[in-house]
């Protein structure tokens, strides 16, 4: 297997990883779809089906527009110790984390894509 396809299937998992921990969100029909994207896109380099490379920096820029949108308003960090919600602020971070670690994802995809 060349390293595109074992980064890609890499994301792949990771994405995956960020749909199934949805499930316990509150709001988990928003963002099992938007990091389900990430995952498509992820598969769509890993099988050879990918579309251009200006796609995945289009969903890259989104990804980061909404990390940004999704900062909070007081950082109070993304952890306390467990994962439980000890605040709005905490949520909109870890929120923001993952949108933008799914920018950075797309960033590299677009960069494996040839």
């Amino acid at each position: 297997m060349n390293l595109k396809k074992v980064v890609s299937l890499l994301l792949a998992i990771l994405f995956t990883y960020f749909v199934v921990v949805q499930y316990n969100d509150p709001d988990p029909e928003l963002w099992m779809p938007i990091y389900g994207i990430a995952v498509a896109a992820s598969l769509s380099i890993f099988f050879g089906k990918a579309p251009n490379r200006y796609v995945f920096f289009i969903l890259a820029g989104a990804y980061f527009l909404a990390a940004f949108q999704q900062w909070p308003p007081k950082y109070e960090g993304v952890f306390w110790g467990e994962m439980a919600m000890r605040s709005i602020n905490i949520e909109l971070a870890r929120e923001s984390l993952g949108l933008a670690i799914s920018a950075l994802g797309m960033v590299i995809l677009g960069f494996l894509r040839n």
